[in-house]
């Protein structure tokens, strides 16, 4: 993946849900609309969660992928 513009990270890593997803609302609240969080995590579950999460409160989820760090999701808060 090449590298993308994000304003905040929040590393979710060894956290099982529902805490990934707490956490990353938690990280949106405190961000102004259009800015962009990275979020790692290492639960295979944040996957559908995140995405389902973003679908469910119109943020846009810019990208997700699995890398050496663990999943990790691109979030743009709407």
């Amino acid at each position: 993946m090449s590298e993308m513009n994000f304003d905040q990270v929040l590393d979710c890593k060894g956290m099982n849900c529902p805490l990934p997803v707490i956490k990353t609302k938690k990280a949106i609240d405190t961000m102004d609309s259009g800015q962009v969080l990275k979020m790692i995590a290492t639960d295979p579950g944040s996957k559908n969660d995140i995405s389902a999460w973003a679908s469910r409160t119109g943020h846009e989820l810019l990208t997700s992928e699995q890398t050496d760090e663990g999943y990790v999701f691109f979030i743009r808060k709407k």
